[in-house]
């Protein structure tokens, strides 16, 4: 449970972060004892993911055996994730296919991912689904704060990285699965 955010303005893309740590309800704290970063470098984008943790320990697992592609357009991510799921099957038995509903004919990894890189921004779906974004998204269980912060400044505020401490920043006072440090990775 998390707040990872994406915002690309003023020729600069940005992904920020909380850093709190949650087993279930239960709050890690302080961060100087546990504090979990959401975003990494990741190639040349930077990615940021809310859920499962463990999703961090199996991506950088699968890069270090893969060669890393170029992750700059909708198809490529799609493309990176369909042999992501490939091979959670064939290398990590203990991924389940879970499914929201009966009804739904997808799979489900149960976590969202954000991609932000020199050609915007770019959701993952737990379903595998992305969505590219102009200006700015976010994911977590703090998101909908987080997305009313940056719709209010936005328009308002010429500096992502105000922009995007301020969200981050509510979603911490208003989620109580937000929290911990602010982590700030830009796109270079």
């Amino acid at each position: 449970m998390s707040i990872v955010i994406a915002i690309n303005k003023n020729d600069r893309i940005l992904m920020a972060a909380d850093t709190l740590t949650c087993f279930g309800d239960s709050e890690q704290s302080p961060t100087s004892n546990c504090r979990t970063p959401k975003i990494y470098r990741f190639g040349s984008s930077i990615l940021g993911a809310t859920g499962w943790a463990v999703y961090d320990d199996i991506l950088s697992d699968y890069v270090k055996r893969k060669e890393m592609p170029e992750l700059l357009s909708k198809e490529a991510i799609f493309s990176f994730f369909l042999e992501l799921w490939k091979e959670l099957h064939e290398h990590y038995p203990f991924v389940n296919d879970q499914s929201q509903t009966k009804d739904s004919p997808f799979g489900d990894l149960d976590t969202s991912f954000l991609f932000a890189n020199k050609a915007g921004i770019f959701k993952v779906s737990s379903d595998l689904g992305v969505t590219p974004f102009q200006q700015y998204y976010a994911i977590g269980s703090g998101a909908e704060y987080a997305l009313g912060a940056i719709y209010n400044l936005y328009d308002a505020l010429p500096d992502p990285v105000e922009i995007a401490k301020f969200a981050v920043h509510t979603a911490c006072q208003f989620d109580v699965h937000c929290g911990g440090e602010i982590d700030i990775l830009e796109v270079e």
